[in-house]
């Protein structure tokens, strides 16, 4: 079984707020500015309508066969066609089940807009059984299969008044949680020229996710102890082996 644990981090899209605001004339920083202070002034808080977000990072901790790794698509560049586009070019070539903290609530939603915006194509991805029968009863889209595991949506029931923070949970499971860095913070660093920071933050929620879906999975009877051990074991091997500062951080503060 493939798995792609993933998550997302996003800025405001100041191009398309020029588009749809008449904010010529304004810099990004200020255009940012104006769009959040519309959205305030609309629902009281700054989160942005989802077709507003734009992607600089996508971060994937994926299981393809026997081999586990951590990767992130993004360099911190504008061309977040390119990015969007290979990640569902990873989903076309292994068709992984997807695991998310929100992803149904946050990220699928904001790179389905996304996708759309830049004319991308995603036919794996859309399979709803018309092509392929195995996707009838098990695709990326219903709330209740299992090929997209949004945990956050499982765990709490479906209920939305049951869901916790990825943060929390994490940490209450002996995992390190976010390590000094939230996503409140992603539109300033990037602001500031620090993607390796964003793109690195992202790499620990993607590697929380994953082992919160090991554990999961213990639960459910997918892993007997003995195997989830060897699962997180494999994982712990291969952020020792990859020499990264950010990967080592995590793995100090893993415990449980």
């Amino acid at each position: 079984m493939n798995v792609f644990a993933f998550d997302i981090e996003t800025v405001p899209d100041v191009a398309g707020g020029r588009r749809l605001h008449g904010l010529e004339g304004l810099d990004d920083h200020d255009a940012a500015e104006a769009l959040l202070a519309m959205r305030r002034e609309e629902t009281g808080a700054d989160f942005l309508r989802l077709p507003l977000h734009r992607v600089v990072v996508i971060s994937v901790a994926a299981c393809i066969g026997d081999r586990f790794t951590v990767f992130s698509l993004g360099d911190g560049g504008d061309d977040e066609a390119a990015l969007i586009e290979r990640f569902f070019e990873g989903i076309e070539r292994y068709v992984p089940t997807l695991v998310s903290w929100n992803g149904s609530g946050f990220d699928l939603p904001v790179l389905h807009y996304r996708a759309l915006i830049h004319g991308l194509s995603a036919p794996r991805y859309w399979e709803n059984g018309d092509q392929d029968r195995s996707f009838r009863f098990n695709n990326y889209h219903n709330r209740f299969h299992d090929r997209h595991t949004d945990l956050m949506d499982v765990l709490a029931g479906h209920s939305g008044r049951a869901v916790a923070p990825l943060d929390q949970v994490a940490t209450l499971c002996g995992l390190p949680g976010k390590l000094g860095m939230s996503g409140a913070a992603v539109r300033h660093e990037i602001e500031a020229g620090n993607f390796p920071g964003v793109r690195d933050y992202c790499e620990h929620d993607v590697l929380n996710t994953y082992l919160l879906w090991l554990r999961f999975r213990l639960m459910r009877g997918d892993l007997d102890t003995a195997g989830h051990e060897r699962e997180c074991e494999r994982v712990r091997e291969v952020l020792a082996e990859a020499g990264k500062p950010h990967l080592d951080r995590f793995l100090a503060a893993w415990t449980g």
